[in-house]
């Protein structure tokens, strides 16, 4: 078993959580970690939209930030060495990579290129598709140039 560095996300609250009846609160600091940045600004925007409505908790929402940070963690070579180095754990599951978010111009992009003819079958009319690549009609334009004599 390695270690290794890894980057997470700490998210740090501080809260003030008054007794019912009461008006003395006693402050606490919370922090909660994430894989990633998103999870890390969704949970955040979810715990203040919470804690808002109560009336027992005041959260100073100046001091609730997702901060990168490292950890060293243990790196296990599967998730059988992992299952026999943590215990038995029945629900051990390994987590997917998460897939890269498609990029609007390249969705745009596969959309046109689905709507368009291949450039075989109309003769090379364009706007046409050879493979992945999008045939453009020329730009230049003809003219007629008129000189005075």
């Amino acid at each position: 078993m390695d270690t290794a560095w890894i980057q997470v996300f700490v998210l740090t609250m501080s809260e003030c959580i008054a007794p019912a009846g009461k008006t003395v609160c006693q402050e606490q600091e919370l922090a909660y970690q994430f894989a990633n940045e998103a999870d890390c600004q969704a949970v955040m925007e979810a715990l203040l939209h919470y804690k808002d409505e109560s009336e027992q908790v005041i959260v100073d929402s100046s001091k609730a930030a997702c901060l990168p940070t490292a950890k060293k963690l243990p790196v296990f070579a599967s998730p059988a060495d992992a299952k026999e180095q943590l215990g038995d754990a029945e629900n051990w599951v390994a987590q997917p990579a998460p897939k890269p978010k498609a990029d609007f111009t390249v969705t745009a992009h596969q959309a046109r290129l689905a709507a368009l003819q291949s450039c075989d079958s109309v003769n090379g009319v364009t706007p046409c598709k050879i493979g992945e690549i999008i045939i453009e009609g020329a730009t230049v334009k003809e003219t007629d140039v008129w000189q005075r004599q």
